[in-house]
């Protein structure tokens, strides 16, 4: 299998440490966020090759990787201007000289153990074969919620809670080459620009996930996902 990751972005949120790299290069616990991601898919697929769909400081990446990582083909898609996700995906097919088989995209600042195996065989499962399953998980609030009764008085604090009932994208898909393509634009965001259009088809399918996952946007993002890790390593050395 092949996969693409999103790096095209400039990391805004994550400076300094994107000054001089592009956001899959920041280091969680002393390793890039790219090097855990290739790790996961080589460990969850029969991966053959990753294509960086990249633009910003795209060299650093090839400076890093290379032709190839672990055994695996490592390539490059370089966008001369902002293509925006969707834009991006379409010229990375092309690039791939537009493959009949699914394809693993994911973007490149989230930090995962998701079961990919079994959201590649969800896809793959006769009878479905959807355009796009999109990983979703559970929306986990940014703030702590303050709990009132009917006279508002306040009688629970509780520490940003995720609202199991409540899923957002996770920022990863098991794509069908080619039955995506033709909804892919030029220039323009995958998720404003197709899949709106394959809703309407009813041509995306979920894989709900409870599991480990962090969006690595901003560095206190950062310090909380390379927390996590340590404690999830320390409880699996018990």
């Amino acid at each position: 299998m092949k996969a693409m990751i999103l790096a095209g972005g400039q990391g805004l949120r994550l400076r300094p440490l994107t000054d001089d790299r592009p956001k899959p290069l920041v280091n969680v616990n002393e390793r890039p966020i790219a090097e855990w991601q290739i790790d996961w898919l080589r460990k969850e697929t029969d991966l053959e090759e990753v294509l960086f769909l990249c633009g910003y400081k795209w060299e650093r990446l090839k400076q890093h990787f290379g032709s190839s990582y672990k055994g695996i083909k490592i390539d490059y898609c370089v966008e001369e201007t902002p293509l925006g996700t969707g834009g991006a995906i379409r010229k990375g097919l092309a690039h791939l000289g537009n493959p009949s088989e699914n394809i693993v995209v994911t973007n490149g600042d989230v930090v995962t153990d998701l079961p990919l195996r079994n959201m590649i065989a969800s896809h793959e499962a006769p009878g479905t074969q959807p355009t796009v399953t999109m990983l979703l998980v559970p929306y986990k609030s940014r703030f702590g919620i303050v709990h009132i009764d009917k006279l508002k008085v306040v009688r629970k604090f509780e520490e940003k809670p995720e609202f199991t009932d409540v899923w957002i994208n996770g920022g990863v898909y098991v794509v069908s080459a080619q039955k995506i393509l033709k909804h892919l634009p030029e220039k323009g965001d995958v998720e404003r620009e197709t899949f709106p259009k394959l809703v309407q088809y009813a041509e995306i399918v979920s894989f709900p996930y409870y599991g480990f996952w962090n969006l690595i946007d901003s560095i206190k993002d950062l310090h909380e996902v390379e927390h996590e890790m340590k404690e999830m390593q320390a409880e699996a050395t018990k």
